[in-house]
């Protein structure tokens, strides 16, 4: 059993690299294997809506996106990470996470997923709303923890000293690690639930 967990904040080892470690850290102890992959040291261009990928299979852009989407689909579990901009997630991050998930064509149905948001002060809610929806469209269980998945700090030596923070993270990484291998029983037990085929109804006709 595997988890990525992405850190979309530009600078590597700073505030949501120390919360996304802290859960990696309980993961690992709940005997689940991790991956922390930096996605946003570069520029990450958005979707173009070009729909190449429904042919190819793999976005158009032969960038990182496509090296975490391989990846993507081994894992029973992804974990996303952001720093609060503007009260929402960094906009590397949201052009890395919009071509993830539609040039991605694998089935995500019961894969596990979390955000966990870092702030300043504040803004973290709003955050945790919006990376959260990419799961919830997919079929993707979301992981909770005892409060909402955010550390507050503006280096990562603050983050270490938030208490409840950090035992949010570790909560986390238990909670997950439960429903991930609660999952893989159930899916032994009864399989994956029945899909119908998708319809599409547009609102103007």
């Amino acid at each position: 059993m595997k988890v990525l967990l992405l850190n979309g904040s530009p600078k590597a080892d700073q505030c949501i690299y120390t919360a996304l470690s802290e859960v990696a850290k309980t993961l690992n102890e709940e005997g689940i294997e991790t991956e922390i992959i930096h996605v946003c040291a570069k520029p990450v261009g958005g979707c173009i809506a070009c729909y190449a990928c429904k042919k190819l299979g793999k976005c158009v852009f032969n960038d990182i996106v496509n090296e975490v989407a391989a990846k993507f689909k081994d894992a029973d579990g992804i974990v996303v990470g952001s720093p609060v901009y503007y009260a929402s997630a960094n906009g590397n991050l949201t052009s890395f996470l919009d071509r993830l998930f539609f040039s991605s064509g694998f089935d995500k149905t019961m894969k596990v997923g979390a955000a966990v948001v870092s702030a300043r002060r504040g803004g973290c809610s709003a955050t945790f709303d919006q990376i959260n929806k990419y799961f919830t469209i997919c079929g993707m269980p979301v992981a909770s923890s005892q409060y909402w998945n955010s550390v507050h700090g503006n280096t990562a030596e603050e983050v270490l000293q938030d208490a409840e923070g950090l035992q949010t993270m570790r909560t986390l990484g238990r909670n997950m690690a439960f429903l991930i291998k609660s999952i893989a029983l159930g899916k032994e037990k009864y399989g994956l639930p029945a899909k119908e085929e998708a319809v599409k109804t547009n609102f103007i006709r």
